[in-house]
């Protein structure tokens, strides 16, 4: 496990990449499905510990915002993590460890490259410009617990969802997030 801190070239403002990426339900998502106020787009997967010490946090935001998505994407390489596999994360849906708006597979990690993610977690918060297009609000953490086995004192996801339903800036600045490095597929477009 190599622990990184994420560092997307994505700025406050700028268009979220598109994707067209199978859920675990069987179905494709592209941008244009998800209808909220908010997008929370979360790279993550189902063996590194500190994406799993973040399963909750998302699983209870999934259930309490009816206007906000929170689709989780899974880049890694299966064949060098057997946990990460579609088939793995459909059991996790299947049992209800995972219970997001939307779990995808990137298999070829292309859309994680897109977003300049690094780590898992990474979470992507978006919000709709006046055009209806979603635009990157916060980049970062969703809470203090920089450490699997740490419990959070501080919400940093609450309020910047909160803002983004109001139609507010996100006051709250953004804080890398901490987690497994992406173990990328052999076809990754990225140099990482």
């Amino acid at each position: 496990m190599a622990l990184m801190e994420s560092d997307s070239e994505l700025e406050r403002g700028d268009i979220a990449p598109s994707f067209e990426l199978p859920g675990t339900d069987g179905e494709t998502y592209t941008l244009e499905n998800f209808t909220g106020k908010a997008l929370l787009v979360v790279f993550t997967c189902n063996h590194c510990p500190y994406a799993v010490a973040k399963f909750d946090v998302l699983n209870r935001l999934a259930a309490e915002y009816d206007d906000l998505d929170v689709v989780g994407i899974n880049p890694n390489d299966a064949d060098e993590k057997a946990d990460d596999s579609f088939e793995r994360m459909r059991e996790y849906v299947a049992d209800g460890r995972i219970a997001y708006d939307a779990y995808l597979r990137d298999e070829d990690g292309a859309v994680a490259a897109a977003y300049g993610a690094v780590c898992t977690p990474d979470p992507f918060l978006f919000g709709r410009d006046d055009g209806g297009t979603w635009r990157l609000r916060y980049h970062g953490r969703l809470d203090d617990a920089l450490n699997p086995e740490e419990e959070p004192t501080e919400s940093y996801i609450r309020p910047a969802v909160e803002s983004v339903r109001a139609g507010e800036e996100v006051s709250i600045p953004d804080r890398p997030s901490r987690g497994c490095s992406i173990k990328w597929p052999p076809e990754a477009p990225t140099d990482s």
